[in-house]
């Protein structure tokens, strides 16, 4: 699996309001689907009885999270695992059968139609897989398009969409149709209209599983900068686990409509919380996403200007290649003092995780 993880630190201030507060939100579909949650016996039957005793399928099952202001969270979960039912919840697109959704404070689901409207077309932008662009608009125009929706001005708001146009490398196709774009330009057009809105919070629904991998890795590419240039809050749906690994701050793995895992991606390729999601994570190159904060040791490396020092959040790959070069353990420096050190033990015991069976023993 070919992949490289961005070095970055997610944001770390749990005391600020979410942007999406979540909990226990259930989607039950079927005819007794209101039954269903406050059931305690039906609502811990496996998918499959829980269809045969009442033809109900539970999409989401008692899933509860938090998305904090800046980060990209990735839900991740194969076909079939409720992940798009979920971020479709959250802005209500698909009304949920129980729970709590909560943006800014502000509880969702009492939302008055007015209010809900205002939140779909200012605050919480969505990207879909499928673009949905008007055929018969030019680049411009469909990405001012949510903006004519707004009631936005006709010279603001294409001065507004040049500005977005440019900023996701479409400059110079203005005038062109979606027919005459590849399928990595209409994407681009989708991002651009969702951005045009400025919105607080960019939803993102498989945007890119259609796509060629070359074109899907430069899509991912122009996310990561976009984060990295805004620092917009993210919320991010994947079926791919090495988008998920790229893309977020924090993954929530979902199986079956539930939760199994939420963590960085340190954390779920590190620490596995079962054999489900240790299958998953199995072929994953570690030293692409564990970081160097994990494999050092206790130690003294002589100072913070040490030829050799490593930031605590550098992935362990590029500590490989700093300790290879000099032959000598690696300095692990955080905020201008030393934490540690990494050597070569330490760090082909991370390759081939056997740090966690050391740990166990």
């Amino acid at each position: 699996m070919a992949l490289t993880v961005p070095t970055r630190k997610p944001p770390t201030d749990d005391s600020a309001t979410p942007v999406f507060a979540v909990d226990g939100l259930w989607k039950v579909f079927g005819p007794k689907a209101d039954t269903v949650p406050g059931d305690p016996e039906l609502a811990s039957l496996p998918a499959a009885e829980l269809r045969a005793r009442t033809g109900c399928t539970a999409a989401v099952q008692d899933v509860s999270f938090d998305v904090r202001k800046g980060e990209v969270f990735v839900v991740m979960g194969l076909s079939g695992s409720g992940k798009s039912t979920l971020v479709r919840c959250l802005t209500r697109l698909i009304e949920p059968t129980a729970g709590n959704i909560a943006i800014d404070g502000e509880d969702v689901r009492a939302m008055d139609k007015s209010r809900l409207r205002e939140l779909r077309r200012h605050r919480a932008a969505m990207v879909f897989q499928h673009f949905g662009l008007l055929p018969h608009r030019t680049v411009l125009d469909n990405v001012a398009y949510g903006l004519e929706i707004q009631g936005v001005g006709r010279a603001e708001r294409r001065e507004r969409a040049q500005q977005v146009v440019k900023k996701v490398g479409l400059e110079g196709m203005e005038q062109r149709r979606p027919g005459q774009l590849s399928g990595g330009q209409r994407q681009r057009v989708g991002l651009a209209r969702a951005l045009a809105a400025d919105p607080e919070v960019l939803l993102f629904d498989e945007p890119f599983s259609a796509l060629d991998p070359l074109i899907r890795r430069d899509m991912q590419e122009e996310v990561v900068r976009l984060h990295r240039e805004e620092g917009r809050t993210m919320v991010f749906i994947t079926h791919d686990l090495s988008e998920a690994l790229k893309l977020g701050d924090r993954i929530a793995l979902m199986r079956d409509g539930r939760v199994v895992q939420l963590g960085t991606p340190e954390e779920i390729v590190g620490s596995p919380a079962d054999d489900y999601v240790r299958e998953f994570v199995r072929d994953v190159p570690r030293e692409q996403v564990m970081t160097v904060r994990t494999a050092m040791r206790p130690g003294d490396c002589g100072g913070t200007d040490h030829p050799g020092a490593l930031a605590a959040d550098a992935v362990v790959a590029e500590a490989i290649k700093v300790v290879a070069r000099s032959h000598k353990p690696a300095c692990v420096v955080e905020d201008g003092r030393c934490l540690g050190v990494v050597d070569h033990e330490r760090l082909l015991d991370i390759v081939a995780g056997t740090e966690l069976r050391k740990e166990a023993v």
